[in-house]
């Protein structure tokens, strides 16, 4: 839309930008600018309009802005204009991704190209690297209080192994991922340090105040993180003689993005990173990056301004890169990241699918698929042209961040269901198979979250303690399903390291004093390469969860249907305890069908077919091959069988 202050402002500078730009060509930098702009223009006068130098933080930001685009390398711009032309290229079928951490996975950075292989032969061309950036020793929330945000922590090796990593990965075609936390910064960050040391212009990076007047109100409507651990939102400086606003841990120092240098330093970070080589980046605590009184300070407006205007500067500089929302908030909270355009992202492009992920595990709880189809149902509309992260665990705990309406429509009392599920994923409900931890329980409310790995929690842990076959194998089928759920899902399926070979937890964290507080480490393991190296013998657990999960990675990227499109659309089957959906691209359908109970199902095919389209008398199971029947008019599954179902021969 044109904005003729915008086209003014722009008109005015570009000569300026020419000027820094001297020889070099900014042809496709300027096209770019002018075609983005007028959003980044009125973007940053709804925020920072009422200052009286809005101009000179508007010139330095697109200074900045110019320094970048010259400074990216030319393989990275013909990247980035191969993929303005393939707009879908993060929604293909052809991805799968797995999250991991570098240390724990294989040793450090200098070490990991020699597993690329391994991660090829499963099928892996998406790695999210688990926070590498430079951060304290002790202090240091496992990577997420930074404390510089361009140099590589050196537990991990240098920047010169983060850009061979790169390489190397771009020589196999894999893309990368790493955690950028926009949020807060670590105490030990150098704008922390200059602030404690009495530098104005740093402690307004941050939230800082004489007393605690303005800390009280602000703590009145706004929600505590770790309640157990770090309880409140401020912390007192010592060295400043001042509060400052800590909303995760106390030496997490939250940004104060009403600042306008604290937003063009972020984005000068992003730049710098993305001229590195990394393709996504998953932003890290979205919700939280702009403070209001009298609100939770979570999910504003203002918050998506801010991630607008960061999209939008690397549009200019960078547009092959994409960004995730790490927003783990309610289904109608989480689609907003997106933004406010219907055909396509102008926030992110990205988000992770946490409430299909935590029905899911209500599903495993409860042995039914009841208010995971309710709540798949209401699930708000995304816009075209972006996509989800289906993941069904991660380095996280576990939250029930779905609707207490959809429990009580499946008729059960939300508080009691909630006790219920937590309780049975912690091994406290008599006849549960899970073995996790409760984590950050709150005895006010009951409420708590759940750690534990996908194995353990599937009751494998439990199987192979008590040699019990038939629970072993009920187990290895519900991780197959599961895994085959979120392959056929719509979006990016994110396997989590270990859970390919069926990892159980690690307790060793009790025994480390900067772990023992925090029982997610049970399921942050050390990668033992020995058992990996089971994947290739028969028999074994390992072989089956790796080559069943290797197969349908392998089909999936021979699916288009399997692209997300938002082509997918849920199938009622008529039965409690069994998930349908339909994926679907021109000619091409898939039918996916699972059965979450621990008996025998049927679904009747004059009810499940006619939604479909699909012939019911020649039925393919993609990922066996083999032809699947329809006896006395019943689709039959056996405890925790999944199909993905097609008419293809």
């Amino acid at each position: 839309m044109y904005n003729p202050k915008a086209h003014q402002f722009l008109k005015g500078i570009l000569p300026q930008l020419r000027k820094e730009a001297g020889t070099k060509n900014i042809a496709e930098f300027e096209a770019r600018l002018h075609a983005i702009f007028p959003g980044i223009y009125s973007r940053f006068l709804k925020l920072y309009g009422s200052k009286t130098n809005v101009d000179e933080h508007l010139q330095r930001l697109l200074s900045s802005l110019l320094q970048s685009y010259l400074q990216r390398p030319a393989a990275l711009r013909k990247l980035d204009e191969t993929r303005e032309t393939d707009t879908g290229w993060f929604r293909s079928e052809k991805l799968t991704g797995m999250q991991l951490y570098v240390d724990r996975f294989n040793k450090d950075l200098k070490h990991f190209p020699d597993k690329l292989d391994y991660l090829e032969e499963l099928g892996i061309n998406y790695i999210h690297m688990m926070p590498v950036l430079k951060s304290p020793v002790l202090k240091n929330d496992g990577g997420y209080a930074v404390s510089d945000y361009r140099t590589i922590d050196p537990k991990f090796g240098t920047n010169t192994d983060f850009k061979n990593v790169v390489k190397a990965l771009k020589k196999k075609d894999m893309l990368l991922m790493i955690d950028l936390v926009v949020n807060h910064t670590s105490d030990e960050h150098e704008w922390a340090q200059r602030a404690k040391a009495g530098e104005k212009e740093f402690q307004d990076y941050y939230y800082t105040f004489t007393d605690r007047t303005i800390p009280d109100i602000f703590e009145q409507t706004m929600p505590q993180v770790f309640p157990e651990t770090a309880p409140g939102n401020f912390t007192y400086s010592e060295e400043m003689q001042k509060w400052v606003m800590t909303v995760f841990n106390t030496y997490q120092w939250d940004l104060n993005y009403t600042n306008p240098k604290v937003l063009t330093e972020m984005i000068e970070v992003v730049l710098f990173l993305a001229n590195l080589g990394v393709d996504v980046f998953r932003m890290d605590a979205v919700a939280f990056v702009w403070k209001q009184l009298g609100t939770s300070s979570q999910n504003l407006d203002q918050a998506h301004i801010i991630h607008q205007l960061i999209k939008q500067c690397a549009q200019v500089v960078a547009p092959g890169v994409a960004f995730l929302a790490e927003a783990i908030v309610a289904p109608e909270e989480i689609v907003k990241y997106f933004g406010e355009s219907e055909i396509w992202s102008n926030e992110h492009d990205i988000a992770y699918n946490a409430t299909l992920m935590a029905l899911l595990w209500n599903s495993i709880s409860t042995r039914s698929a009841k208010i995971l189809k309710a709540g798949l149902r209401d699930f708000p509309d995304k816009p075209k042209g972006t996509t989800w992260i289906n993941y069904i665990r991660c380095h996280d705990d576990i939250g029930l961040g779905f609707g207490d309406n959809h429990i009580a429509e499946a008729g059960f009392n939300p508080f009691l269901h909630r006790k219920f599920i937590t309780q049975f994923l912690t091994g406290k409900f008599e006849g549960s198979f899970a073995k996790g931890l409760p984590f950050m329980y709150n005895p006010i409310n009951e409420d708590a979250r759940v750690s534990g790995s996908l194995a353990s929690l599937s009751g494998l842990e439990v199987a192979l303690e008590e040699h019990n076959e038939l629970a072993k194998r009920r187990a290895i089928d519900r991780i197959n399903m599961l895994h085959g759920l979120i392959l056929a899902y719509g979006g990016i399926p994110m396997i989590y390291y270990g859970d390919e070979i069926g990892t159980l937890n690690d307790y060793s964290f009790t025994l480390d004093p900067t772990k023992m507080d925090d029982n997610r480490w049970m399921h942050r393991p050390i990668i033992n390469w020995e058992k990996v190296a089971l994947r290739k013998k028969k028999g074994t657990v390992e072989h089956e969860l790796f080559s069943t999960l290797q197969k349908m990675i392998a089909v999936r990227k021979d699916s288009p249907e399997f692209e997300d499109d938002n082509n997918i659309r849920l199938v009622e089957t008529g039965n409690d305890e069994t998930l349908a959906f339909l994926r679907f691209k021109g000619y091409k359908s898939t039918l996916v069908i699972a059965n979450f109970k621990d008996t025998d199902q049927e679904v009747y095919a004059h009810v499940l077919f006619p939604q479909t389209g699909m012939q019911h008398g020649r039925l393919i199971d993609k990922i066996t091959g083999k032809k699947v029947p329809i006896t006395d008019g019943r689709l039959r599954l056996k405890p925790y069988q999944f199909y993905w179902l097609t008419n293809e021969i």
